[in-house]
């Protein structure tokens, strides 16, 4: 019995690793997403962490929200089906990381397409999210999403909290 419990453990462990997307996938995605990072100029740097902004070149300047737009919010939902659920839910339930219900409501959504496109400088810097890490006790592996991934993502983020 406890021979299957274990194996059991193994595979779901292994499972959830390659779910997250760890490891640097070969192929164009990561050098579309890597080119079209280092094209936009990076938020000027001010020589302190902002937490209001993140760390990444995303800032109020560069991201503007308006009316819910439910297409992009679609598209978010897709790639959040894909690379977040396996860690997250919606609700504010913890799965192996924090749940995301309210989160667009707590966070700018600059800062969220920071920490989403740029996590381990925001671990590194940021007082909450390492608040978060105590709790959850996973670092959020980066899963080479490109900006309008991104975007798509803080749109479904909205969705889920009611935005209209």
């Amino acid at each position: 019995m406890n021979k299957k419990i274990i194996a059991v453990m193994s595979i779901l462990g292994a499972l959830l690793i390659a779910a997250c997307g760890g490891g640097q996938g070969s192929g164009t995605q990561s050098e579309t997403t890597t080119a079209s990072q280092t094209e936009t100029p990076a938020a000027p740097a001010t020589g302190s962490y902002d937490p209001n902004r993140g760390e990444g070149k995303f800032s109020e300047s560069n991201v503007t929200i308006g009316a819910l737009d439910a297409a992009m919010a679609g598209k978010g939902k897709a790639i959040a089906e894909t690379k977040c659920f396996s860690c997250h839910k919606i609700t504010d339930e913890k799965l192996v990381g924090p749940g995301w219900k309210g989160v667009s409501e707590r966070h700018k959504p600059y800062w969220i397409m920071n920490f989403i496109t740029n996590p381990d400088p925001m671990i590194d810097k940021d007082p909450k999210v390492q608040a978060q890490l105590e709790i959850c006790l996973v670092r959020m592996p980066n899963q080479n999403l490109t900006d309008e991934d991104a975007r798509s993502i803080v749109e479904y983020m909205r969705q889920n909290d009611g935005v209209k």
